[in-house]
């Protein structure tokens, strides 16, 4: 078992950057593969960006080159730089690792 927690979202305006944190219960090493996800209001939720522990780094095709997806597992916790933004991005952010969710960070872009 893990919990899993989102800190770092907000209301930033179009064109500008936030960094999420995913912080876990117990150390994340042997966790395979961590994931962002996010759902917007009335939407299905969509992977964002998904690291696993060895191997290819992948990204839906709308934040490739803008966002980036780390995992820091000294300090157990998963990252998600997200740059430029844009205001169809305001949703509900998502840690998600070895089956188990956290309770969302939400992120706003507007002006």
């Amino acid at each position: 078992h893990v919990q899993l927690v989102e800190s770092g979202g907000g209301l930033v305006q179009p064109g500008g950057s936030l960094r999420l944190s995913c912080a876990a219960s117990r150390s994340i090493v042997s966790i395979i593969t961590m994931a962002w996800y996010r759902q917007a209001p009335g939407m299905q939720r969509e992977l964002v960006a998904r690291l696993p522990y060895t191997g290819r780094t992948t990204y839906t095709d709308a934040v490739k080159g803008r966002f980036t997806i780390t995992r820091d597992n000294a300090e157990n916790t998963l990252y998600l730089q997200m740059n430029s933004l844009e205001p169809e991005e305001t949703s509900v952010y998502y840690c998600q690792g070895d089956g188990y969710w956290g309770r969302g960070t939400q992120v706003t872009v507007s002006s």
